[in-house]
């Protein structure tokens, strides 16, 4: 078992802003979902996934087929984050708020995001969110998550991101990330997204903006995991807002 202060911190404001940002913006403009690839290295995943068993850093310990949720199990992190986790919240933020801006303005919608991840945290715990929202999942074969949005109270950012720390093919079969976009009266589109070890997806956890002959309209998003057919999935996921 690696402790939380013996992960070390990556150099995510460097490798986080190295990212092709006009393309992964052009991406999420028109699928509400893109890659950010190699966000960890395959050591950062391994020593993510052996937090797994530090009860003392996490808030909650969900079992999922006891709510309905599918099948499976995570955690809930506690305040103070790991600095990994707090890290890469910290520096992918402000990457994201201006599309979060540009979407929320092209839908009609008020409320506008600040700059800094801590500005917005502070409108959080103002508002009575307080609990940290960061998570790390763990599957084994049978397991899956079911479809759903990762909504938390009044507050909540329209974009979040999540971590593969396992290794398709090589740790696990199965288990791949879906989502499914709601159009109005058109049927329903899913997709598959294709994500190697250290890999990590940025989506909408909502609704998103499309373009349409009579203007912008809204689409519903949700997203899940497919049943594993074998091995064990470890996913750390980054959500922006905290919960009530």
């Amino acid at each position: 078992m690696i402790a939380a202060a013996k992960v070390k911190t990556p150099a995510s404001p460097t490798r986080v802003e190295a990212m092709d940002w006009p393309g992964i913006t052009a991406h999420l403009d028109g699928n509400g979902w893109a890659v950010l690839p190699g966000l960890l290295s395959p050591d950062e995943c391994g020593s993510v996934a052996s937090l797994y068993g530090d009860d003392g850093i996490f808030r909650s310990h969900i079992i999922m087929g006891r709510h309905g949720f599918g099948r499976g199990e995570y955690k809930y992190f506690s305040y103070p984050l790991p600095d990994i986790i707090s890290s890469l919240r910290t520096a992918l933020y402000p990457q994201l708020a201006p599309i979060a801006n540009r979407w929320n303005e092209s839908m009609g919608i008020d409320v506008r995001y600040p700059e800094a991840h801590a500005d917005f945290i502070k409108r959080c715990h103002k508002a009575g969110q307080t609990r940290p929202t960061p998570l790390l999942l763990q599957y084994n074969a049978g397991d899956y998550n079911c479809l759903h949005q990762d909504l938390y109270g009044e507050h909540v950012f329209p974009l979040q991101v999540a971590i593969l720390l396992s290794g398709p093919e090589r740790d696990f079969t199965g288990g791949e990330f879906v989502l499914t976009e709601q159009r109005p009266r058109m049927q329903s589109r899913a997709a598959v997204v294709p994500l190697k070890q250290g890999d990590a997806v940025v989506f909408a956890v909502h609704h998103r903006p499309v373009q349409g002959t009579r203007g912008t309209y809204r689409v519903n998003l949700r997203h899940g995991v497919s049943q594993l057919r074998s091995g064990h999935r470890h996913t750390v996921g980054i959500i922006f807002h905290d919960a009530k």
